[in-house]
């Protein structure tokens, strides 16, 4: 097991463990708790009362935060010529099809959101194998399958993100740095909670909201009274 350093250990004393924080409280204590130098990614973790393994169940959506995440996230767009110009106007980083698919092709994944139009896409579906993993592949449902490019990566650029729920019902996020105020923090939060508390399934059977949690890099984790954040 690797040993705390003296700051995890200090972080650590600050948290109790036994304690559910309302989201007011845990946005504070992330800035105070935090560990690193340099400005951490604070990101939550809500467990939900579904099954993924059912179609009605897989969670999967897009919420733009209020205040963004502080991260300006790189975007590439693939489309015909005609839509080239759209793209770059709207600021996407990378634009273009079939010289990005052979790099693609290649491992090449250096971007955070790939963008394209409905008329590409029977020409990249192969390159579900590299970009599916890395939760890049273009998908109609988080609004990266679209004629109107320039929205999108407007979306993307004021921040824009993406959740899907993994194997455990668990869905992570990244909300925020440690250099927001928590309120920000706070508020980016509870836009992620209320955009999953409207799609919640029919057929999801008891608590739905089961447990929340945030973090930020490298520092213990705050657990979040679920009553705090009902919408």
């Amino acid at each position: 097991m690797a040993t705390l350093s003296k700051k995890r250990k200090a972080a650590e004393a600050k948290v109790d463990k036994a304690k559910q924080y309302t989201l007011a409280e845990a946005a504070g204590l992330i800035k105070d708790i935090n560990c690193t130098k340099f400005d951490s990614s604070v990101d939550v973790h809500i467990r939900l009362g579904v099954d993924p393994k059912k179609a009605d169940q897989a969670i999967r959506g897009t919420v733009s935060l209020p205040h963004g995440t502080g991260k300006t996230k790189r975007v590439l767009v693939l489309c015909t010529p005609d839509k080239e110009g759209e793209a770059k106007a709207a600021g996407a980083d990378y634009v273009g099809l079939d010289e990005f698919i052979q790099k693609i092709e290649g491992g090449w994944t250096d971007v955070d959101v790939v963008v394209a139009t409905p008329s590409v896409m029977p020409k990249i579906g192969k390159l579900g194998k590299v970009l599916g993993p890395r939760n890049l592949m273009p998908n109609p449902k988080t609004g990266t399958v679209t004629n109107d490019v320039a929205a999108a990566v407007n979306d993307v650029k004021g921040g824009k993100i993406a959740f899907k729920i993994d194997k455990a019902g668990i869905i992570h996020a990244s909300i925020g740095r440690v250099s927001f105020e928590p309120a920000k923090l706070a508020e980016n939060t509870q836009e992620l909670i209320n955009t999953l508390v409207r799609m919640k399934p029919a057929t999801a059977k008891g608590v739905y909201l089961k447990s929340i949690s945030m973090a930020s890099t490298m520092s213990p984790g705050v657990t979040i009274d679920t009553k705090s954040v009902a919408s």
